[in-house]
């Protein structure tokens, strides 16, 4: 033996007491310190008295497994499918999935799966989403954490939204008109850039943000939304909508905006780019007051009356002086366009006028009476009021009644102005169609968290509003169909999509996942929709 090399052998040996002959596995090396050698042994395995072969063994006479490969438990469930199945199917009908695939590749499901949850749980912050997500099927069908949500909203890029933008614009009528509004939501965070203090009908001391968006007037559906700053008016984003347009490659718009989105400005930049537009116009305009006075008898005749919704209207040619200011060649140019004027009248609308008239007229007065002034108000005094103080009488506030009896003259009607021709019934219908656009914003406010905004940078608030509006889009839809099949006269809109949460996906080793039942009323709601039902598939 060399010192210090190693032998390995195997040795043989037989019980007695069964006769049977064991291996084992025996290394022998030269133990310089000592200056002997040394043997161990390890029990390898029995010999098979037939075959000679060594059987391998665990030590305990006993053969030894193979090791099989652990296979994941799979355990019976059950999940809530059944709204989430109606969301998913109707974002594939429109198209929204498309569009969504194209522009956001892999983070499809992720956005669908959050707007989704939105939608079917108002009450709840997306802090919740871990939780639902554990008990309902959703498009992206695996877990989704905070961190990926979070995250989600930072990856969403301005130029993946514009596109997306573009894509679902074409997909709308091409001929109908766009409502167009604006909303402001209020937000915590003082690092936005376009979060400013200002006023909203909750009267929060908050920053708020300025949120724009653009409806279908047939469709029913969102396409287009734009934030800017809360300190911006209503009347100045008209102009940044048709560049964003323009740069979208958006053509042959139409128009349809309430009179607070209403200048001479606008009109003469809508003309300017012959655009089609209906637009809200004050009463105390000289245009309409000219036309309404030289009009008043035609409106009143019987024939003018609609039957349904008691409301007269008469429709006048007329001719707006349009202005452009030419840079280029450094004038203005002035000329008549030929515009359409829509005048109406409504005897209850009259009625509360002259209610809300009197009731504004009370609260200036005592406001003189008292000196309580308002420096809002100092208009109002001015022109409804005649205040004179004298040595003997003292303080007197007079009423203009002239003043007064005028601005009564003018209650109980509106005129809209519009570029393209049609009656007056026609204006108004579409016209009325953009209150879909105060039921969206509401949906914004209320159904799916956005009246705060609970984000901390520009990137995280561009994703969060992005799936937000995903969830609108999908509301509009359910909203739209209920209206067309009358499924309001059954279910509110949270009613439907709670009855349709009922319906399970069941779960079981080594089978697809199945819908067991599917009750009579929620299959009829499934076929409204024109959507197979999932006991179908």
């Amino acid at each position: 033996m060399i010192n210090g090399g190693i032998y390995t052998t195997i040795v043989y040996k037989k019980d007695m007491r069964s006769g049977i002959t064991y291996a084992y596995d025996s290394k022998s090396h030269w133990d310089k310190e000592k200056q002997r050698s040394r043997s161990t042994q390890r029990l390898i395995g029995r010999v098979d008295p037939v075959t000679g072969e060594i059987v391998p063994t665990d030590g305990r006479n006993r053969k030894a497994k193979a090791k099989q490969p652990v296979k994941p438990s799979q355990d019976f469930s059950h999940k809530y499918y059944g709204a989430t199945y109606l969301l998913t199917q109707l974002a594939v009908k429109t198209g929204l999935v498309q569009d969504l695939q194209a522009c956001f590749g892999n983070l499809t499901d992720m956005i669908l799966s959050i707007a989704e949850y939105l939608v079917l749980e108002p009450e709840s912050t997306l802090y919740r989403f871990n939780h639902w997500q554990n008990m309902n099927v959703h498009p992206a069908n695996q877990p989704i954490s905070s961190q990926q949500s979070s995250d989600l909203f930072g990856h969403i890029t301005e130029d993946q939204i514009s596109n997306f933008f573009r894509r679902q614009s074409r997909r709308r009528i091409p001929d109908e008109y766009w409502a167009y509004d604006s909303t402001l939501i209020s937000s915590y965070s003082q690092g936005l850039k376009q979060v400013r203090y200002g006023h909203n009908k909750e009267h929060d001391p908050l920053a708020q943000l300025n949120l724009l968006l653009v409806y279908g007037e047939q469709s029913g559906l969102p396409f287009y939304y734009r934030k800017l700053s809360g300190s911006i008016p209503d009347v100045k984003t008209v102009m940044k909508l048709l560049d964003d347009l323009e740069a979208l490659d958006i053509d042959k718009t139409k128009l349809v905006m309430d009179r607070a989105f209403y200048s001479k400005a606008n009109v003469d930049a809508l003309l300017g780019q012959h655009l089609k537009f209906l637009i809200g116009i004050r009463t105390g305009i000289k245009l309409v007051r000219t036309n309404l006075l030289n009009h008043m008898e035609e409106l009143h005749q019987f024939q003018n009356c609609d039957d349904n919704s008691g409301v007269y209207g008469t429709t006048v040619m007329t001719e707006w002086s349009y202005e452009q200011v030419r840079r280029y060649k450094q004038d203005t140019l002035q000329e008549k366009r030929r515009v359409y004027l829509h005048l109406y009248f409504n005897n209850d609308r009259h009625a509360e006028d002259v209610r809300v008239l009197d009731k504004r007229l009370g609260e200036l007065y005592h406001e003189l009476q008292t000196r309580q002034h308002l420096e809002a108000h100092a208009k109002d005094y001015a022109k409804f009021f005649e205040v004179k103080t004298t040595p003997k009488r003292g303080r007197q506030v007079t009423p203009k009644d002239e003043t007064i009896k005028q601005a009564k003259q003018f209650c109980g009607y509106w005129a809209l102005l519009t570029h393209e021709k049609m009656t007056a019934s026609q204006a108004l219908h579409i016209y009325r169609s953009k209150d879909i656009i105060e039921k969206g914003f509401g949906n914004i406010k209320d159904r799916l968290n956005g009246r705060r905004l609970l984000v901390s940078s520009e990137k995280s608030l561009n994703g969060k509003i992005f799936v937000q509006f995903i969830g609108l889009i999908l509301v509009a839809g359910v909203n739209q169909v209920m209206h067309s099949k009358q499924l309001y006269r059954q279910y509110s809109l949270q009613q439907l999509l709670d009855r349709l949460d009922e319906v399970e996906q069941f779960t079981a080793p080594g089978r697809a996942p199945k819908v067991r039942e599917v009750q009579a009323d929620q299959a009829g709601i499934y076929d409204s929709f024109d959507i197979i039902n999932p006991v179908s598939l």
